[in-house]
């Protein structure tokens, strides 16, 4: 019988999304950053939807702290949201806690969610809690609403063939802490849809090794980088800036032409956050295979 470390986590994906009704004319279903809903083709704004999950051992230590774990749960929806141009509204929380946990580890815990919902913008709309058995790890799930103008909405899977491959800020590193406190690029994004709108966009979360296949793989295309062009964190080799994962940069492809004038526009706008063009995207047979990344059913959690 075939296990889902068999498989793997897009695989499984693709099974599972088989077997539900699915939105027959979705703006963007299954498989992007949020799904994308239009309400109303009338409307110059269409929804964005979102759900994840981080679940202690797997993205975070029992030493952590709860404030920075409650910011990572939120901030990673907040990157989603941004990775489609669009931000952040109303958010759902569910905590899965066991009885023993400390009260005051869910109230810092909130403490950080709340941090984070109130620098972007959002609000708490519900949630629910409950229980797991004694000793379990603890699970935050967060579900959100966003907004993004029709026009400003950009998609995984509308790269072309010869565009430009560029990701904000530096890989790498993400356990020496900075997947705990990162920022997500919302500002960027909002800037980027409304001046030099990419082709296709995504955040990384799995890190460069997984999530730009995907990019391509949406696209019908390949890719080809440059390892040595990678912008890293400090101590960080070229592999662990392709394979670390939880960097929550943007990475975004754009037309060739535009990449000079977008390069010294941004330099002026956001001086202190390096933007790096890294490669290019080809014809699917033309491109080259990256090893390494975060799969959920594959890898194994550091400290676990």
């Amino acid at each position: 019988m075939k296990t889902l470390r068999d498989i793997g986590e897009d695989a499984l994906i693709d099974r599972l999304i088989d077997l539900v009704p699915q939105d027959p004319s979705p703006a963007a279903g299954p498989g992007d950053d949020c799904a994308v809903i239009d309400r109303d083709p009338t409307s110059p704004g269409l929804l964005l939807l979102k759900t994840d999950a981080i679940v202690e051992h797997v993205h975070f230590l029992p030493s952590a702290e709860p404030r920075a774990v409650g910011w990572k749960a939120a901030a990673r929806v907040v990157s989603d949201f941004a990775a489609m141009g669009g931000r952040p509204e109303h958010f759902l929380i569910t905590l899965a806690l066991a009885p023993e946990t400390p009260v005051a580890w869910a109230e810092d815990l909130y403490r950080g969610i709340g941090d984070c919902l109130e620098t972007f913008g959002a609000v708490l709309a519900g949630g629910e809690t409950t229980r797991v058995p004694t000793g379990s790890a603890a699970v935050i799930s967060i579900s959100a609403t966003g907004a993004v103008l029709r026009d400003h909405v950009v998609l995984r899977s509308t790269a072309r063939c010869g565009d430009a491959i560029f990701v904000t800020g530096k890989l790498g590193g993400s356990l020496q802490g900075k997947h705990l406190d990162f920022i997500p690029r919302i500002e960027q994004t909002q800037w980027l849809v409304s001046t030099f709108k990419p082709s296709a966009m995504m955040d990384l979360s799995d890190g460069l090794a997984k999530d730009l296949p995907r990019l391509a793989t949406a696209s019908g295309g390949g890719f080809i980088i440059d390892p040595g062009a990678l912008p890293l964190s400090p101590g960080c080799t070229p592999q662990q800036g392709i394979s670390d994962g939880e960097d929550f940069e943007i990475l975004f492809t754009i037309e060739p032409a535009r990449a000079t004038a977008l390069l010294a526009a941004w330099t002026a706008r956001f001086p202190d956050l390096a933007l790096t063009r890294i490669g290019e995207i080809t014809a699917a047979a033309q491109g080259m295979n990256l090893t390494g990344g975060w799969d959920h059913f594959r890898s194994t959690p550091a400290g676990a």
